[in-house]
């Protein structure tokens, strides 16, 4: 005879043990759409759609749409640069349809970043600005914008690298850019990348055509010190010298000659004249290896470390000029604000 009672028994726990499966996937999907719901509820009302150009549109003169994030009731904007471009006539729609005029504050190319503020409007919602240090790969991210037009959309992802660089429009890099797979598309560029706690780690400003779910943003530090510069001074600070350049290797015989260990250092193409650089006798074919202490192993060495610190100071720059090593004394002037 049959006994059938051990099969039975044995397969009691294996069916039981995947109905909690399923229970669990259930439960962390639902988890999943509970986050990105609550981000949307809470961030969604302060990002606004950014139209620039003529109020009546003709075949000559088109307008540019683009994404934003109100960062203060008073009606403080976060948008990318490349969206305002030099237009004079821009304005903010709401996720309610109201459409408010606004002007620029200040523009910063070399971040693709620029701050407006709506004009008569008030009591605005309003989202706040994280901690981008603070973030982690696999990290849930939502972005908020208008892709193609299409109002208000949503997506989300994950933050897929920390610490990327890419090229601004002005040929400086932009650091500490974070990398996401949350789709974007063209009118998502200024709006919010936002972190699980509905705060903004990043404003998106880049995707790489051709590719999917390789898309950048602005890291919210960033912008924070942006936003605090604009507000204070109208526009970002940074050193000025006066050289044109390009990243040079440095001859093996020159630097074993010099006593320095750089590979590559800033060639110098052309100096401005009477720039910083002419009246400290930089010469083109002089190559930069050495900042203020800093080694200098490239161009954008040397514009990261002409920042608003070194604004007005005297600071000591080594070059090999035919191979010799020269040490020079060079006075970095505020750089002109850019044009708007």
């Amino acid at each position: 005879m049959l006994d059938f009672t051990s099969d039975t028994a044995a397969d009691t726990p294996s069916a039981a043990t995947a109905d909690a499966a399923r229970l669990d996937d259930r439960a962390l999907l639902d988890a999943y759409s509970n986050a990105v719901i609550d981000v949307t509820d809470r961030v969604g009302s302060a990002v606004v759609r950014v139209e620039t150009g003529p109020k009546v549109r003709n075949a000559r003169e088109r307008g540019g749409l683009g994404s934003g994030i109100v960062i203060s009731p008073d009606g403080f904007v976060l948008t990318n640069s490349h969206v305002v471009g030099s237009s004079k006539e821009i304005r903010l729609r709401d996720t309610e349809g109201f459409v408010t005029e606004a002007h620029v504050l200040g523009v910063d190319p070399d971040t693709d970043l620029a701050l407006l503020r709506a004009d008569g409007a008030r009591d605005l919602a309003y989202a706040s600005l994280g901690n981008s240090k603070t973030l982690r790969r696999g990290q849930l991210v939502v972005a908020i914008g208008n892709p193609l037009g299409f109002e208000s959309t949503v997506t989300a992802g994950v933050v897929s690298a920390l610490g990327r660089s890419i090229r601004s429009v002005s040929g400086r890099t932009i650091e500490d850019v974070i990398q996401t797979d949350a789709a974007l598309n063209p009118g998502n560029s200024g709006g919010p990348l936002v972190s699980s706690k509905g705060e903004v780690i990043g404003i998106n400003t880049a995707i790489i055509n051709g590719a999917q779910g390789i898309c950048f943003a602005v890291a919210s530090n960033t912008a924070q010190f942006v936003l605090s510069e604009i507000i204070r001074h109208g526009y970002v600070r940074r050193a000025y010298i006066g050289v044109a350049g390009q990243t040079a290797p440095v001859p093996r015989r020159h630097a074993v000659l010099a006593g320095v260990e750089n590979k590559m250092g800033a060639l110098l193409m052309q100096i401005e004249p009477d720039s910083p650089a002419a009246r400290a006798s930089l010469l083109p074919g002089d190559v930069v290896i050495r900042l203020d202490g800093i080694e200098i192993n490239g161009v954008d060495d040397l514009i990261r470390a002409l920042d608003h610190s070194r604004i007005d100071r005297t600071l000591s720059m080594d070059v090999l000029r035919l191979g010799r090593l020269r040490a020079i004394d060079i006075h970095p002037i505020g750089r002109k604000p850019a044009k708007q």
